[in-house]
């Protein structure tokens, strides 16, 4: 057996390490939202029948349901006289977009609440769907795609097969909206654009680059937050505006980050980390453990004894040895990376440098570890 320091393939993503000539932008359209712009959660529950015996055990909840349904077709039957294994009460959501008109349709997942084992086959009962204002924003219904089976279980082995997770299903289009959401992304004269990853350099850097275009149309309120007022020939035609500038090109600024991801190995930096003058020295220790078996036996013309097994184990430390070295060559993250690959570091032992770094303060970045 041999056990050694953990050692991880190495897999660094340096994000971003480009000379500032090779910087590219990125439209507004792909680092904002318009504030009102925004989807809502539905959520409802619901009756899922036709399963072939797959359905809830403890009937109690789901029975309530089926007799409720059951009475809209004027059919009044006690819960108890109701026995049925092919019925799953389940819960229903949905995400309605921003100005979606009463008549479109959106997809709904449908997820078992109970203990049936697969809702494969099954069919959604009509369910109300509520936000979170309780009110009743669409109704879904229609046959559950799984994409996943369960198998077997009915034999005297009771062996069975499972593929992927057939208690959670999706209707696609299943719901029909009843009711519009009412929003809207102009508010006096003005629209919002919300950065999704906020800086204030990004921001003032939008701006800019859309007064260029507009000129005194934007300001730049916070990190998170861009105000454009709408320019007069585009009155009553917010449409057409957010068209015409959501292609605009601006070069987003960020934080320096470093993000350690232990559990895969990996390391992502962005490029505008820097590192000061330090000295580092690093050393791997290896444990070598190797076992084997012998067998003694006893000597020859010997009347007693009997042949047995001996295990013999042997132990080796190999520690390499260390010395301060002066790093003022790599201001860079990306130089640093790439000067200790070069000597044969793994990832592990960048992870516990860079860590060290930062606890020297000499990693001017922000330091996350997963």
């Amino acid at each position: 057996m041999k056990i050694i320091s953990n050692k991880f393939l190495l897999i660094i993503a340096l994000l971003g390490l480009l000379t500032p000539a090779e910087v590219f932008a990125a439209r507004i359209k792909d680092m904002t939202n318009i504030q009102g712009d925004r989807d809502n959660q539905l959520t409802g529950y619901g009756i899922v029948v036709g399963l072939a015996g797959t359905g809830d055990k403890d009937l109690r909840y789901t029975l309530a349901g089926i007799s409720n349904v059951l009475k809209h077709f004027g059919l009044n039957i006690p819960i108890d006289k109701i026995k049925s294994k092919n019925a799953a009460a389940v819960l229903i959501t949905a995400d309605i977009g921003p100005f979606v008109k009463p008549g479109s349709r959106i997809d709904v997942t449908v997820s078992s609440l109970g203990e049936a084992s697969t809702l494969q086959g099954g069919v959604l009962l009509q369910a109300p769907l509520r936000g979170a204002d309780g009110v009743v924003y669409a109704v879904a219904q229609g046959p559950i795609a799984v994409g996943g089976f369960l198998g077997g279980g009915g034999g005297s082995g009771g062996s069975s097969v499972q593929q992927n997770h057939p208690t959670v299903g999706r209707i696609s289009r299943g719901a029909i909206v009843e009711r519009e959401i009412p929003g809207g992304v102009v508010h006096k004269g003005s629209i919002n654009l919300s950065l999704i990853n906020p800086d204030f350099t990004s921001a003032v850097r939008l701006a800019d680059a859309l007064n260029k275009v507009y000129p005194g149309s934007s300001q730049a309120k916070n990190s998170s937050t861009v105000n454009v007022q709408i320019p007069s020939q585009y009155f009553g035609q917010s449409a057409n505006f957010l068209a015409s500038i959501e292609n605009i090109e601006v070069v987003p600024d960020g934080v320096a980050r470093v993000v350690i991801n232990e559990r895969t190995g990996t390391i992502v930096a962005t490029s505008n980390v820097r590192i000061t003058r330090v000295a580092v020295s690093h050393g791997s220790l290896t444990i070598t453990i190797a076992s084997n078996v012998q067998a003694s036996q006893p000597s020859a013309f010997s009347e007693t004894g009997t042949t047995t097994e001996v295990e013999n184990t042997q132990t080796t430390v190999d520690e390499a040895s260390g010395g301060f070295q002066l790093i003022e060559d790599y201001p860079t993250i990306e130089r640093l990376t790439r000067g200790l690959n070069a000597l044969g570091v793994t990832t592990r032992e960048m992870m516990s440098i860079l860590q060290s770094l930062k606890s020297a303060g000499a990693l001017q970045a922000e330091l996350i570890i997963n």
